[in-house]
């Protein structure tokens, strides 16, 4: 299979993982060195790229409007069949829509932020093959305050348990929601963030984190390239090494220990 060949997503699944960067070489350069990602033309225009992992699509990685345009930011992407009714839903269950739908290469993309102010966006069409859970991104967390009332959200928006056949089902466990599509997991939902917190790392917010094989010196190579790192406890509850990064720009993301 070609690295760049495109596949049909599961509906209501993550799809991909984007970062809206202000500076597109500067983004490029820093996860080239700290992740040692490589980068391909993508088909949205010069404005896009998509990173590669030993030969696999991992990311995207887009130029967000300058000035005074929005923070440089990770942004995780669920298939959908009508960006449309998605975007309407999420209008009628109070989030807020930022982008679209528009048009983007041959698919139509939205932006949204859930009611507590974590941003995601939604794609019809095609995709790089790429997995949640499968290579990179390890996996994806959704940061938020309450777990069951964001899962009773985004599972309106996105039908997940109440779609057709093979659509994506909800777990509720004791203190996070387990987001489920051929039997393992794509996303978990996790309570405790707290809007008001100073650092940004402790508010509500979508994480994507990435397996590296040495957590510890990624994070020393950020730090080295113009970003900052702080240890935490591993996403999964294991005692592998983790830490959240902010790259040059001021984006999240995490990376764990393989």
């Amino acid at each position: 299979m070609s690295a760049l060949e495109r596949i049909s997503p599961q509906c209501g699944a993550p799809c991909w993982v984007n970062l809206a960067a202000r500076d597109l070489r500067a983004a490029q350069s820093f996860y080239g060195t700290v992740m040692h990602w490589e980068f391909h033309p993508s088909s949205l225009g010069s404005d896009f790229s998509v990173a590669l992992a030993h030969g696999r699509p991992v990311a995207g990685i887009g130029r967000c409007p300058g000035g005074d345009g929005p923070s440089a930011v990770w942004i995780p992407y669920f298939a959908v069949s009508s960006a449309d009714g998605t975007a309407d839903r999420v209008r009628e269950r109070g989030a807020t829509l930022a982008v679209g739908p528009i048009p983007l290469g041959d698919g139509r993309a939205g932006v949204a932020a859930d009611r507590e102010g974590a941003t995601f966006g939604f794609w019809e069409g095609s995709t790089p093959a790429w997995s949640a859970g499968e290579g990179a991104p390890a996996r994806l967390d959704l940061q938020t305050r309450h777990a069951f009332e964001a899962a009773i959200f985004y599972a309106e928006v996105f039908d997940w348990a109440a779609g057709p056949s093979g659509s994506c089902t909800v777990d509720y466990a004791q203190d996070h929601v387990l987001i489920q599509a051929g039997g393992r997991t794509v996303a978990t939902l996790r309570g405790g963030a707290t809007d008001a917190a100073p650092d940004p790392r402790a508010r509500t917010r979508w994480i994507v984190d990435f397996f590296v094989p040495d957590s510890e010196q990624t994070a020393a190579a950020a730090v080295d390239h113009g970003g900052e790192a702080i240890s935490v406890p591993s996403p999964d509850g294991s005692s592998r090494s983790a830490f959240v990064i902010s790259d040059s720009e001021g984006a999240l993301f995490s990376v764990s220990d393989r």
